[in-house]
């Protein structure tokens, strides 16, 4: 079996009560929402990652103002050939505080729009595990940068 390791970098950015989030098609086509951000290139930096991303992706430059945690997640895959593939992904969460540029909606990437949505309606969003464990993160700031529980389990509730 083949393995492979994917190092990213996402940023959670609130303000007045509303998160920014990319909305990306999922496997199946359905829309769903996630926190801006993504892979890192090789001898990139993740904290330069993450600005990368987030205005690639929302046109927004940010200035990042803090490590809030380490998410991880490892699962089989099949690749595009159909092999089997020991996915190990490591996400960087950090948060961000908008500093310039417009909102705009990534042309030709792994997202196709950007918006800000009311904390509080969160819950009712298409989104990916990421959006609730970043939220998690930014809410508790836990000084493990794992949301509490995720010790005793070796991974994030609800995965």
């Amino acid at each position: 079996m083949r393995r492979k390791l994917r190092v990213a970098a996402y940023a959670i950015c609130v303000r007045d009560g509303q998160i920014l989030l990319a909305r990306s098609p999922a496997e199946d086509g359905t829309p769903e929402w996630v926190v801006p951000g993504g892979g890192m290139e090789h001898g990139e930096d993740p904290y330069d990652t993450v600005r990368r991303e987030v205005e690639e992706e929302t046109g927004y430059r940010i200035e990042v103002t803090g490590l809030l945690g380490v998410d991880s997640s490892r699962r089989v895959l099949r690749d595009r050939f159909g092999r089997t593939v020991d996915h190990h992904g490591v996400r960087l969460v950090y948060e961000g505080r908008v500093t310039g540029g417009e909102l705009r909606y990534e042309v030709g990437g792994s997202t196709d729009l950007a918006a800000w949505h009311a904390l509080d309606a969160v819950p009712g969003l298409t989104r990916v595990p990421l959006v609730d464990t970043a939220l998690r993160l930014w809410r508790e700031r836990p000084v493990t940068g794992r949301p509490a529980g995720a010790l005793e389990q070796g991974r994030y509730p609800g995965r």
